[in-house]
């Protein structure tokens, strides 16, 4: 049955051939000839590397079952599909939680594998990627193959953060951490500009969380300004229960082009950062609120308006100073569009086993801004510019235009990776990276 399909970021829709998968013991769904298929669960990639125009869509939301779990060593096994959300309702009242939580918790288990999703405790903990022990990946010619860093290690690194292009994983096991309480003892710290914010993390390896928003709309003296949010969990000790997250949230609403302006978002952001002073440093605070706030809204993608919204993620070496991550806040400035969300984080120095994983030593920025024309047009290649001449990367998760040369500069392994992507998986993203320019042939032999 062909189905619409549209990215989280609401700029990338495609027509496909919806095909359920629901028992992962299952033979290979069939494809016609020349078709070709890619997984799809909740669809929380930003742009078009969870899209596959044309083609075949597999949704493995019906592969929810939890298998085993084994509460002694805290290693859970589960079917791809199962989200973060339903695994950590399972987990947190027997005192274990996430190694690793992206920004939401909204996103199935494969999808965290494919593509090797990071959190706040990156620094410490590593990309999703580090703590799967194995999984089982079902090839298009109906090959299962179990992987792990001992069995078939060449398939495990491809397909951690190989954006769903070796094949089906249908089963996994996870590694996951011992916690005492669902609460984190919060600490909320503003900023004045970036030598503070520089300052700040020196002794981030105190704490198992860390990140940064920045007003991306400041001006003059206030440029760089913003608010460090760190934590770490709770211990016994505060009489803090186990309690898992509530479900549901509070309505998303679409904000009229008209309000989202840069005076109303600089306005918002102004009363952000004095929020944040009143309220005060340390809190106890759930772990929901803590990592996952903009769950809170069903779907808050909404709020950018009909148009959409590109949310732009790079990472670049730790040799960049201050000044240097001045300028992509100076380009949001000379950008004339309203920019409500940018964060900052470190990531630290513990290696990803997937061979395309976006983290690497250094600073990432994510930048939320709405999809509005020509303006978008020239910050995304001012900050494409940027990126390229600091030998950084964008993550292609969250990627909508992306040149085949940019990722190729940024992802040295993809000449490997190759040989490991099965021939009848595909996507948007992966047609536009590996295609020449001007012709429909491949960049690689494989």
């Amino acid at each position: 049955m062909m189905a619409e399909f549209k990215s989280w970021g609401r700029t990338v829709e495609c027509e496909a051939e919806a095909k359920p998968v629901y028992w992962r013991n299952e033979s290979f769904p069939y494809l016609r000839e020349g078709e070709t298929c890619l997984s799809y669960a909740f669809g929380r990639s930003y742009g078009d590397s969870c899209l596959n125009p044309g083609g075949a869509m597999l949704k493995t939301e019906g592969l929810d079952r939890f298998i085993e779990f084994d509460d002694q060593q805290g290693i859970l096994r589960c079917e791809a599909g199962v989200s973060l959300s339903s695994i950590l309702k399972v987990i947190v009242p027997r005192g274990w939680f996430l190694p690793v939580c992206p920004g939401t918790k909204n996103v199935s288990v494969g999808g965290a594998i494919a593509n090797d999703v990071h959190g706040k405790n990156h620094h410490v903990a590593g990309t999703f990627g580090c703590h799967v022990e194995r999984f089982e990946l079902l090839r298009s010619n109906d090959q299962r193959l179990i992987c792990s860093s001992k069995e078939n290690p060449d398939y495990f690194s491809a397909t951690i953060g190989g954006l769903g292009l070796t094949g089906l994983i249908t089963g996994v096991d996870l590694r996951l951490k011992k916690i005492e309480t669902a609460y984190v003892d919060s600490e909320v710290i503003p900023f004045r500009d970036l030598s503070e914010f520089f300052r700040l993390i020196k002794d981030e390896e105190e704490y198992e969380y860390s990140a940064a928003w920045v007003d991306g709309m400041a001006r003059r003296g206030q440029v760089g300004r913003g608010v460090y949010f760190r934590a770490n969990h709770c211990s016994s000790a505060t009489g803090k229960r186990l309690t898992a997250h509530s479900s549901g949230g509070l309505p998303g609403m679409i904000i009229p082009r008209w309000l989202l302006n840069r005076h109303s978002t600089r306005m918002f952001n102004g009363l952000y950062c004095y929020r944040q002073r009143l309220e005060g440093k340390v809190r106890q605070v759930h772990y929901d609120s803590f990592l996952f706030p903009l769950d809170g809204f069903t779907n808050w993608n909404r709020i950018y308006g009909g148009r959409g919204f590109h949310q732009y993620q790079l990472v670049v070496p730790e040799s960049c100073d201050e000044g240097e991550m001045l300028e992509i806040l100076n380009f949001m400035a000379g950008s004339h569009l309203p920019i409500p969300l940018v964060t900052i984080k470190r990531f630290g120095t513990i290696k990803s086993p997937g061979m395309l994983s976006f983290p690497m030593p250094g600073l990432t920025f994510t930048i939320d801004f709405p999809n509005q024309g020509e303006g978008t047009k020239r910050l995304h290649r001012q900050l494409d510019d940027w990126v390229i001449g600091h030998h950084g990367r964008l993550y292609p998760a969250k990627d909508t235009r992306m040149s085949a040369d940019m990722f190729l500069q940024g992802y040295s392994a993809v000449e490997k990776f190759v040989r490991f992507v099965d021939p009848r998986f595909n996507s948007g993203f992966w047609k536009r990276v590996t295609s020449k320019p001007g012709t429909k042939d491949n960049c690689f032999r494989v």
